[in-house]
């Protein structure tokens, strides 16, 4: 069975990557405007995120509208915010059975193979959590460098990998790490403890009859 220790540092590495992948959700800067040539000089940069578009000036002034509609957005970005949310979701539900199992906390069964399950259990989820999430940031990064060399838009108006795109996979791979350190908690051999209760310290072993009853 795993230790404390390995179960502590798989649960703060989860955590680190679920704080992380939230963050990353409402980040607008998923996307950044590029300008290939490098030769324009603006004043003005355009961030496109799940949620909304912002345009940051030269000034540090920052403006952003939500998007209006759903229906009318890209597949890749509805896909990507919708597995962004269940790997939060899942993150959290994955928290609370980790905490159960963890040797360190008194919550939960007393029983050591039952923790040790809850806690295999909680970084089972926590592997989902992150493989969805990182499902999420591949996707929509396949989808920038799809329209980045498409020859159907000009070079001034593509966009490229921004610090919320790259902050995902970092909390994607956090939460695949951590969960799979979880996941090592695996339960004590059940024939173990089936051998420790089959015959209690103390009770004879019966067998066959002696001979000196006959005598």
């Amino acid at each position: 069975m795993a230790n404390s220790g390995l179960q502590l540092l798989g649960f703060a590495l989860a955590l680190l990557g679920w704080f992380a992948t939230i963050v990353a959700t409402f980040l607008p800067q998923w996307q950044v405007s590029s300008y290939a040539t490098g030769s324009i000089i603006t004043a003005q940069a355009i961030y496109r995120g799940l949620w909304m578009d912002c345009a940051w000036q030269s000034t540090g002034q920052i403006q952003c509208k939500v998007y209006d509609t759903i229906l009318g957005l890209s597949p890749a970005l509805q896909a990507t915010r919708a597995l962004m949310v269940v790997s939060i979701v899942l993150g959290l539900i994955a928290m609370g059975i980790a905490v159960m199992g963890m040797k360190c906390t008194r919550c939960g069964p007393e029983d050591r193979v039952q923790k040790a399950r809850i806690a295999m259990t909680g970084g089972i989820i926590f592997l989902v959590a992150g493989l969805a999430a990182l499902i999420a940031c591949s996707w929509i990064a396949n989808q920038v460098v799809r329209d980045f060399y498409g020859t159907g838009m000009a070079v001034n108006s593509r966009y490229e990998f921004g610090p919320a795109l790259f902050l995902g996979w970092a909390g994607s791979l956090l939460a695949l790490l951590g969960g799979g350190l979880l996941s090592c908690s695996c339960p004590e051999n059940a024939r173990q403890g089936y051998n420790n209760r089959a015959y209690p310290a103390g009770k004879p072993i019966s067998g066959p009859p002696s001979n000196k009853e006959y005598v």
